[in-house]
């Protein structure tokens, strides 16, 4: 259905698209007696239900048709095609196909239109007949291993358990990051089949998978960009409860595979490649507005991170370009965070990785650099209208995080949000504080 998309308010035009696609299509895969007959004339509007129907008058068995990308139809064309649909319901089996799949990454209510004050159709009308919507879930680890053994089957490469191990717990199952893991690893790091996959070549391909942004991936950090999807996200990022959130936000969200609910209770980013990918592509306009970096002064000549000169970069930068910068962040209430995340983004691209880890509820961001044998623990607070210096609890949570990591030292940063505060430059700054077990920290005010 996709073709119909270029025309999305040109019903006839849509549907002519959409027919000419599904003749060549049917001429190339079908069998002479399982084609279609040839289109008859039918008026903008009525093309696709007469199409469907002469299709099931002429076949010698039930017809049952899957539609695939329905949802990149909108507005009227897609109401059109919904309500053809609808009319052609009561004609089944014999006169219509006797049962349609509509293949999407939403479900029916979910279809973007343009109506009235809704961006969508907020109900199955007028789709009413809709029996079931069916989801397809995550593979177990299991059904992992069963699928790569699969490739060992055919060609005796095979995967070590602890490979296997990690590529499940990457992807918690999701099917084309699980397919695609793998494709990386067989085809372009490891293609001699005489080669096993070890868990090193499975970290190499989930890098590679982030950096280059596949469509998948690309898709996902659009779908970030709708109310529905920011309105849970971006919460889950400051680390605060979701608040008053509808009940049909959360089963979107959890619907289109970003979130899904924890054993212990609660949502949570429904895997780790996720969890990298998202805050990434949110901070990538950022990113790319930074001013050029043509040193890196947070090096010493052997190439090991030096903390206090990062510090000072870091203080540098925040004060010269952190205002205009957070302009560029689409999620407002977590602007500063991710500011800071296209920063250290740019040190991690010098040979590192950078990690976060959500806290809902509990008010905070982790992060953790990691350069070389070097590795950098931050926690990132806000400060807001109404509420108390978050100093102390930071570094109780800092504290934790840094036990956590065995670490003896980290950055607690806190970002000042509150209004009729002096301008960014002015209340930049860093000193160093204690935390409940006596650790020594930095304590960055931006």
């Amino acid at each position: 259905m996709e073709v119909g998309a270029a025309f999305p308010q040109d019903i006839g035009a849509a549907e002519l698209a959409v027919l000419e696609s599904w003749r060549d299509a049917t001429e190339t895969q079908l069998p002479p007696p399982l084609r279609p007959p040839p289109l008859s004339e039918a008026p903008p509007g009525r093309r696709i239900g007469s199409a469907l129907s002469s299709w099931a008058r002429a076949a010698s068995k039930p017809l049952v048709v899957f539609l695939d990308e329905i949802d990149a139809l909108r507005d009227e064309v897609l109401i059109s095609v919904l309500r053809q649909l609808r009319d052609g319901y009561r004609n089944r089996p014999s006169l219509f196909p006797a049962s349609l799949a509509l293949i999407g990454l939403r479900d029916v209510r979910d279809y973007k239109v343009a109506s009235g004050s809704s961006s969508t159709l907020g109900t199955a009308s007028p789709f009413n007949i809709k029996v079931r919507s069916l989801t397809l879930r995550n593979f177990t680890a299991d059904e992992v291993t069963e699928l790569y053994s699969q490739h060992t089957a055919e060609t005796g490469q095979r995967f070590e358990s602890d490979a296997l191990a990690l590529a499940f717990e990457l992807t918690q199952g999701q099917p084309w990051l699980v397919n695609a893991l793998a494709k990386l690893v067989v085809e372009e790091l490891v293609p001699d089949k005489a080669q096993p996959i070890h868990r090193a070549d499975i970290e190499r391909a989930r890098n590679l998978l982030i950096q280059r942004r596949e469509t998948h991936l690309d898709s996902l950090a659009e779908r970030l960009r709708e109310p529905r999807v920011r309105r849970i996200i971006e919460p889950m990022l400051a680390g605060r409860s979701l608040g008053d959130v509808s009940e049909d936000d959360l089963r979107f969200v959890e619907d289109l595979g970003l979130v899904r609910i924890a054993s212990t209770g609660g949502i949570e980013i429904a895997n780790p490649i996720y969890r990298e990918i998202i805050p990434r592509a949110l901070a990538n306009t950022a990113f790319a507005s930074l001013p050029p970096q043509r040193t890196t002064p947070w090096l010493r000549p052997d190439g090991r991170l030096d903390p206090e000169r990062l510090m000072e970069a870091f203080l540098a930068f925040w004060r010269q370009h952190g205002q205009p910068l957070l302009g560029t962040a689409h999620y407002h209430e977590v602007a500063p965070h991710l500011v800071l995340m296209a920063f250290l983004h740019r040190v991690a691209n010098g040979g590192g990785t950078l990690e976060r880890e959500y806290a809902i509820g509990m008010g905070r961001m982790d992060l953790c650099l990691r350069h070389g044998p070097d590795t950098l623990a931050l926690e990132l607070k806000v400060w807001r209208d109404g509420e108390k210096d978050p100093l102390n609890e930071g570094l109780t949570q800092l504290d934790g995080y840094l036990a956590g990591l065995g670490l003896s030292t980290g950055w607690l940063v806190i970002f000042d949000r509150r209004s009729d505060q002096p301008p960014i430059a002015e209340r930049t700054h860093a000193s160093t504080a204690e935390t409940p077990t006596g650790r020594r920290v930095s304590v960055v005010r931006a």
